[in-house]
C-alpha cells in the first residue's frame, strides 16, 4: 500500500483542468479571486459541510446539486462569502449556470463555493465577465492547479496544494487537493474550503463513506481560533479515468484509497494550521495511551485550542501547566496521576511533566526547542491503546491586527 507524495494538486489526476484569475471581486488587482476546476467527464462526488447554523448560500446550492452524487466542475470565488444575503441562493445558482454554459456541463453538476466577508451582496457582474478568460485559462497542469489554489485564498499567506500517486487494482491512480483557510477555523464535520480530485473509479456511496470517515481524524482536528466558519466545505470528485475496477465495497482497494485520501488530508491540515492568521509556529498535539478514541480526540483538540497554551508557544515558554489545564476541562475521562507531557521539535525533546506532576528540566533547553517553527506537544494519558493528533498554531499579536480591521 505505497502512497507516494508527488508534485501537483487538483490537476495531478487524469482528466482534470483548473485555472484562476482576478475578475474584480477583490479590490487588489494582483490577487486572484475566481477559481474553476473541471473534469473531462462527469465524476462521482462527495462533500461535508460546516455545522454552523448560519450557512453560506453556496453550501445550500451545492448540497442540492450533489444529491445524486455526481459533479463535473467547481467554481469558487474569494473576497465575498455570499452569506446572509437575500439573493444569495440566486447568485450561487447563476454562478453554476454560467459555468455550465462556459464549459458545457450540466448546471446541477457544478459545485459552488465562496469565501470572504460575510453580509455583503455579491455582484455577479465580474464573475459573468470573468468566465470567458477563466475558461480560457484552464490547464491540465501544475500551473493550472496552482492558479486555482491562489484564487481561493483570503488571508492565507501561501497557496496550499498536495498530490499523491498510488496503485489500485494494478492501475496507477492519483489524488490531489487544494485548500484555503487561515482564520475562522474550528470545524465539526467540515472545515475551511478544500477541493480534492482523483481519477480513481469509486461509487458515490463509498466516496462519501471515505470522506466522512477521514475528516474525523484530519480536518476536524484542526483549530486556528475556535470560530467555526459559515462557508466551510470539503469536496471530492472522482472521475474514474484511472481505469481501475470500480470500488463499490470495503476491501483492499478501498483501504488503499482511504490511505491516499488520509495522506492528502493530513498534509493539507498541516499547511492550514501552520498558516493560521498571524501564526509563527505549527503546533501538533499527539495524544497516546487513551482508554477510548473519543477521549484521545477530546484531549488533543482541547490542548490545541487553548488560547493560553497557544500564547505560551508564541513566547517559547514551556508552561506545561496550561497543557494539563486544557486536558482537565476537555470533557475526557482521564486519570491525572498518569499524565506525562513533553515538548519536541527539530532541536530535541524534553519531558516537563510526569504522572501529573512537574519534573526538573532545563528552561534554556526547553526554550531552544520551542523556538522552532514546528512544535510537537506529546501527551501520554496512561496505558490505553487509543491515539489522536490535532493541529493548530500559536496565538500572536498579528492575529488581533488582522482581524481588527478584516472587513474595512
Amino acid at each position: 500500500m505505497s502512497i507516494e507524495l508527488i508534485e501537483g494538486s487538483v490537476c495531478a489526476a487524469k482528466g482534470f483542468r483548473a485555472g484562476g484569475i482576478h475578475c474584480g471581486i477583490r479590490k487588489n488587482k494582483i490577487k486572484k479571486d475566481l477559481a474553476l476546476i473541471v473534469s473531462d467527464v462527469p465524476a462521482t462526488a462527495a462533500a461535508v459541510y460546516t455545522t454552523n447554523l448560519v450557512k453560506g448560500a453556496p453550501l445550500t446550492v451545492t448540497k442540492k446539486h450533489l444529491q445524486n452524487g455526481v459533479a463535473q466542475a467547481v467554481i469558487c470565488n474569494s473576497g465575498n462569502a455570499n452569506t446572509c444575503n437575500a439573493n444569495g441562493v440566486e447568485v450561487a445558482e447563476e454562478m453554476s449556470a454560467l459555468v455550465a454554459a462556459a464549459v458545457g456541463v450540466k448546471q446541477e453538476d457544478v459545485i459552488v463555493a465562496s469565501t470572504g466577508v460575510i453580509g455583503q451582496p455579491l455582484d455577479i457582474t465580474p464573475i459573468k465577465e470573468g468566465l470567458v478568460p477563466l475558461t480560457a485559462s484552464l490547464e491540465a497542469s501544475l500551473a493550472g492547479g496552482r492558479a486555482a489554489a491562489e484564487a481561493i485564498i483570503t488571508t492565507d499567506t501561501i497557496a496550499k496544494e498536495v498530490a499523491v500517486e498510488f496503485t489500485v487494482g494494478g492501475k496507477t491512480c492519483h489524488l490531489g487537493g487544494i485548500a484555503k483557510g487561515s482564520g475562522m477555523i474550528h470545524p465539526n464535520m467540515a472545515t475551511m474550503l478544500v477541493f480534492m480530485t482523483t481519477d480513481v473509479k469509486i461509487s458515490a456511496e463509498m466516496l462519501q463513506k471515505a470522506l466522512s470517515g477521514d475528516i474525523t481524524h484530519t480536518f476536524n482536528m484542526v483549530s486556528i481560533d475556535g470560530d467555526t466558519s459559515t462557508n466551510d466545505m470539503v469536496t471530492v470528485m472522482a472521475n474514474g479515468l484511472a481505469g481501475n475496477e470500480e470500488i463499490t465495497a470495503e476491501g483492499k482497494d478501498f483501504s488503499t484509497f482511504m490511505k491516499a485520501l488520509n495522506t492528502v488530508s493530513i498534509q493539507l491540515c498541516r499547511m492550514l494550521a501552520g498558516d493560521g492568521e498571524g501564526a509563527t509556529k505549527l503546533l501538533e498535539c499527539k495524544v497516546t495511551g487513551a482508554d477510548c478514541p473519543d477521549c484521545a480526540k477530546k484531549v488533543a483538540k482541547s490542548v490545541i485550542c487553548s488560547s493560553l497554551l497557544k500564547s505560551a508557544m508564541f513566547g517559547a515558554d514551556a508552561n506545561w501547566g496550561r497543557v494539563l489545564c486544557a486536558i482537565g476541562y476537555s470533557g475526557a475521562s482521564v486519570d491525572v496521576g498518569t499524565i506525562d507531557v513533553a515538548f519536541r521539535s527539530a532541536k530535541g525533546e524534553i519531558l516537563v511533566c510526569q504522572d501529573g506532576a512537574g519534573v526538573p528540566f532545563s528552561e534554556e533547553k526547553a526554550k531552544e526547542i520551542l523556538l522552532e517553527k514546528e512544535i510537537e506537544i506529546l501527551v501520554s494519558l496512561g496505558d490505553g491503546p487509543f491515539v489522536a493528533t490535532a493541529w493548530g498554531c500559536d496565538l500572536t499579536y498579528d492575529y488581533v491586527k488582522i482581524n481588527g480591521d478584516y472587513r474595512t
